[in-house]
This record gives C-alpha cells, structure tokens and sequence, in this order.
C-alpha cells in the first residue's frame, strides 16, 4: 500500500516539473529577441487602451471647456453691451477680462474704466444720501451718471495720448503730495486706519483706487495746462508785476478771472485748514505763507475746471489765515479736447446711453 502511495506522488511530480518545463520556455541568446518582442506585445494590450482613453478625455475636458468659455463670453457680452449691467460681479469681471467699451486713435478705453467711474458715483449716493436707483427720480439719476461716465472715460483716454505726445506724466511723489494736503486739512481722516474707511464708506475705495482717481485728476490738469499756454503767460507777468511792486489788490480788480472777489482786492476771507468754501491746494499754499508774503503759481480746481491761482498771507489770527488770490482761468477740458476729438472721433461700443 505505501509503495503504492509512493508511485502515484512520483507521478504528480514528474507531471509538475513537465508542466513547469512547458509553461516556462528557456530563453537562450538565440531566442532572447523573439521573447522581447512577445512581452512588448503582451503589454501593449494594456497600454493602447488607456492611451486612446486618455485622448478622449483631453479632448471631450477641451470641448467642455471652450463650450463654458464661448457661453460665459456670450453672456457676459449680452449683459454688458445691451443690458449694461453695472453689478459688483460684471466688475470684477471686467478687471480680469478686457472688455472695451470704446475705441479712439487705435486705443481701446476698458469697459472696466466705466464701471470704475461709475460705481463710486452709485455708492455715494446710495449710502451717504439714501438714494434708491430703483425709484423713478433714482433711475433718471443713474441715467445722467452714466452719461457722465462715459464721458469721463472718453475725456481721460484722449488725455493720455495727449500726455504721452508731450511726455506729461504723473509721479507717486505729486500724488502723495495731494493725499498729505487733504489729510493735513483732516479731510480724509486722522490716521491710516480712518483714512481706509472714509474712503470704503463714501466711495466704496481703497487707497489705490483714490491713488488711481487722484493721478487721473493731476494728469487732466497737466494736460490743460500745456494746451493753454496763454494762460500760464498773463499768470507769469501778473506775478511779475507784483513782485516789481505792483498793488496786489490792483492786479486782483484788474487781471483776476474771479468775479466774485476781484472787486474785493481779490480778498476770500479768514479761513482754517478744514475749510471748504477755499480749495484745499489754496489753503494749503497760504498756510505755508508767512504774512503779508505772496506765492508763485499754483494749479487749483476752480468751479467744474482749473485754473493758476497767485495767493497772498493777508494776516494771521491764531488757527486762521486771511487771503486773497488772482484767478487766471484755464480753458475748459472741452475746450482742450474739442478739436482732437474733431480729428480722431471715438467709437462707443454700447449703445448712447439715454
């Protein structure tokens, strides 16, 4: 019986080896090639597949992604240009994604630039003066914001290729020149902190965007400057004049462009440094006066343009300054873009709005 149990192990043995022998071929250098070959094939099996699936996918994640891309750019044009869409989210929009909304002398003016003007406006007075843009005086307000807008837009883009033409520009010196005037007359704040939040409560900014505003502002003023040149010459001689000995209460009747107080000696009254009815570049220049001294030429806003102002100290009462100046209005901006504007008309890429 054992030998019987013997002889059938053997066997299951001797079957294993030759099962063994079959399964696994002897690679000899003659034959190394073709076994190469034979495990390449085995595995391109594998391979194929997952590459042609791979190529599906990038192509069907493309399509998707160009069909998203094509059907937001569709949307966002809609509302933009016909519905003219003045949202927080088109405006972020339009900071990241160039959308024009006119064109002159071969410059594209950035939808983004109008919606900048526009919004500060809108904030203001939904905040500060309870203004609903959904009432029916609230919608004919809006209206004429936008009108102005644009025009602000239209109006700065022809200024810098204006500035650039006679190499005008702006430095971060001159703005933060007109930040410390305003702070130093406590009309933006005390410090940095109050500063930040006059301008998010009022203009819905951050210093960068009033950075941004004021250098527009000074660019603008530059520019008239330069294309009124006559202006800058009566200045220069009235300035002469007096500092040849000249009355300054004279040249006031007879050369200032201020009706309201050429009359007076070109006097404006006792102020202080938060003053209003004076502009703060005014105030500014006759608080650095010592009394009964005159200043040179300074470029201030006056009415809804500029103009070069000649200020003197009249006296000092305590916190107060009593002054007088000679206006010498410069042309409008108008006046200034009028005939470039002439020459090279812009396009409007959305439709006038009414």
């Amino acid at each position: 019986m054992k030998n019987i149990i013997k002889k059938l192990r053997e066997r299951r043995r001797l079957k294993k080896e030759e099962k063994e022998k079959i399964a696994t071929p002897r690679i000899t250098s003659e034959n190394v090639a073709e076994h190469r070959e034979d495990l390449l094939s085995g595995a391109r099996k594998y391979i194929y597949p997952l590459q042609h699936s791979k190529h599906k996918i990038v192509i069907i994640s493309t399509s998707l992604f160009l069909t998203v891309v094509l059907l937001f750019s569709f949307i966002t044009v809609l509302f933009l240009y016909k519905f003219q869409t003045t949202s927080s989210f088109m405006y972020k929009v339009t900071k990241v994604v160039p959308f024009p909304i006119a064109r002159t002398d071969g410059t594209f003016i950035a939808y983004e630039n109008y919606l900048f003007e526009l919004g500060h406006y809108m904030h203001y007075y939904e905040n500060q003066q309870q203004l609903s843009f959904e009432s029916t005086a609230g919608k004919a307000q809006l209206q004429s914001y936008k009108r102005r807008a644009i025009d602000k837009v239209i109006n700065d883009a022809y200024v810098k290729i204006i500035a650039k033409e006679k190499a005008i520009s702006v430095s971060n010196k001159e703005i933060d020149n007109q930040i410390r005037i305003a702070r130093d007359q406590n009309r933006l704040g005390s410090n940095n902190q109050v500063f930040k939040d006059v301008l998010r409560e009022f203009w819905n900014w951050s210093p960068s965007d009033f950075r941004r505003s004021l250098k527009s502002e000074i660019l603008a003023q530059k520019v008239i400057k330069a294309m009124d040149p006559t202006a800058e010459i009566k200045a220069k001689e009235v300035l002469a004049k007096i500092k040849s000995g000249e009355d300054f209460s004279k040249a006031a009747a007879q050369y200032s462009d201020d009706l309201s107080t050429k009359n007076n000696g070109g006097e404006f009254g006792l102020v202080n440094k938060s003053n209003r009815n004076v502009s703060q570049q005014s105030v500014d220049v006759l608080f650095n006066l010592p009394e009964g001294q005159v200043s040179g030429i300074t470029t201030v806003p006056y009415g809804t343009g500029y103009a070069l102002s000649i200020i003197k100290n009249l006296e000092i009462k305590g916190d107060q300054r009593k002054g007088a100046h000679i206006i010498i209005r410069l042309k409008s901006l108008d006046e200034v873009l009028n005939d470039r504007k002439a020459k090279q008309p812009y396009r409007l890429y959305m439709n006038p709005v009414r």
